[in-house]
């Protein structure tokens, strides 16, 4: 069998509901895959699952979890919870893995199943390998009629507030108090972080004089990520001038990134949040081997910033997952991404909004600054990123038109630019970055490159 996975993407399983792999016939199947698997590997078989708000996540959950009880896995429910706090509970609660209904960032049409181990970290590439063999097996012996398919299973929802609860209290335990009054406006991406992120930032603000604003915190299971959260900062910007607001604050649908506005009505990217905290944890001395992991798509700004403070940046493959690897062979206890998966090593094991912006609150308020003042030396590259759809995923630089302008590109640029054409690991997309002194040179190549790709594989 091929040593390529064919369901797991970078981040878990994702595709449209109801279609393959996500119909409920498949996702029993994943469930009993993954039952299979902790039968050889853990103990107890105790699994968490949680789920985003979208209008198929309460079914896919309720299949999934049906099909690890059918090979008695005992199954709890966090209901409605963000990402990082699935992981969160997988380590702290002693589960053999918690498993997320979510497709993060996609629209509502969209969904996917995220696992983690008992450590808390998502499955490395050979263990996810290894549970599709299971799955693929799985299927050929139900569609031969030799596998029971009882997808009977009680409801994932409302989930036991208890766990939720530990999970806030897990956030809020390790972040000083502000220390100043701000008025914060909070887009909760009508996703997770409309059930978690309110009662965080209450319990958090008891003895604190900030005032919150929440919008787009009323979920009906189609409006998840539409035209809010953090795929639309300059949403949450312009309610900040709108609101005459210190700061806001905008999740994506699960809760595991985060972006900001600053007073202004700038948005405020992993970049820049990555250059505030690396800074604030050097200064603390918190920041091991002067070492921030950032990835191929961070600005190069970002990189000359840091070199200003006396940190090193090293570049890892897009996918928060490849940031936490990169971390861990390298010894770095901060890294992240710039569309706002920031992660903290040792006090989380994956990227958490909520955990980023408590601290970046804790900052803003300690230094009496405004987040504007603390990142306005910054100085960007202009970047562009283009996306484009595509029908199949064939190698970019087998396609001779395609390798032509993105070697066009490289050769311009020489040093004084860059250029990153790869595919989205969790759509069916073509990302073109690139980065120029020149906004017109890079407009240009980006346009070049857009067209070829179009051209061989647009749909």
């Amino acid at each position: 069998m091929s040593s390529e996975r064919k369901l797991f993407g970078t981040d878990g399983i994702r595709g449209v509901a109801g279609a393959f792999p996500l119909d409920l016939e498949t996702t029993f199947a994943i469930g009993r895959a993954l039952a299979r698997h902790l039968a050889r590997t853990a103990g107890r078989r105790r699994v968490v699952i949680g789920q985003d708000t979208r209008e198929s996540s309460e079914s896919i959950a309720n299949s999934f979890a049906a099909g690890l009880a059918a090979e008695g896995v005992e199954v709890e429910s966090a209901g409605v919870i963000t990402t990082p706090g699935i992981a969160h509970l997988a380590r702290c609660r002693q589960f053999d893995a918690g498993i997320v209904i979510s497709a993060s960032h996609n629209p509502w049409t969209d969904n996917g199943i995220k696992v983690f181990g008992p450590d808390g970290y998502k499955l490395p590439d050979e263990i996810e390998l290894e549970v599709e063999r299971e799955i693929f097996a799985g299927i050929a012996k139900a569609s031969n009629g030799a596998e029971p398919q009882d997808q009977a299973a009680g409801s994932t929802l409302p989930g036991n507030p208890e766990l939720r609860r530990d999970y806030v209290e897990h956030l809020i335990a390790g972040v000083g108090a502000v220390g100043r009054g701000l008025k914060l406006v909070v887009d909760c991406a009508n996703g997770a972080a409309s059930t978690v992120a309110p009662d965080v930032l209450a319990r958090w603000d008891k003895e604190q004089a900030l005032e919150f604003v929440f919008i787009h915190r009323d979920p009906n299971g189609q409006n998840i990520n539409d035209h809010c959260g953090a795929l639309y900062p300059e949403t949450v910007a312009r309610a900040v001038v709108e609101r005459k607001a210190d700061l806001g604050i905008t999740f994506d649908g699960d809760a595991d990134r985060v972006l900001f506005a600053d007073a202004n009505g700038n948005v405020v990217n992993g970049d820049a949040i990555l250059l505030l905290v690396a800074r604030d944890m050097k200064a603390g001395g918190r920041l091991r081997n002067d070492l921030l992991v950032a990835t191929t798509m961070s600005n190069m700004g970002l990189e000359a910033a840091l070199q200003r403070s006396g940190i090193r940046m090293l570049r890892a493959q897009v996918g928060d997952k490849y940031v936490l690897e990169a971390m861990q062979k390298n010894g770095a206890t901060l890294g992240g991404e710039q569309s706002g998966h920031i992660i903290f090593l040792g006090d989380a094991t994956t990227g958490d909004g909520l955990l980023t912006a408590l601290r970046v609150l804790h900052m803003v308020g300690r230094s009496g600054k405004s987040l504007a003042e603390l990142v306005g030396d910054l100085k960007v590259f202009p970047q562009v990123i283009k996306n484009v759809r595509v029908r199949e995923k064939k190698p970019l630089m087998e396609i001779p038109e395609v390798a032509h302008a993105i070697c066009q590109a490289e050769r311009a640029l020489d040093g004084h630019g860059r250029v990153v054409v790869r595919y989205s690991g969790t759509e069916a997309l073509a990302r073109v970055m690139i980065e120029a002194e020149s906004e017109h040179e890079m407009h240009c190549y980006a346009d070049s490159i857009v067209a070829a790709i179009q051209q061989a594989l647009g749909v």
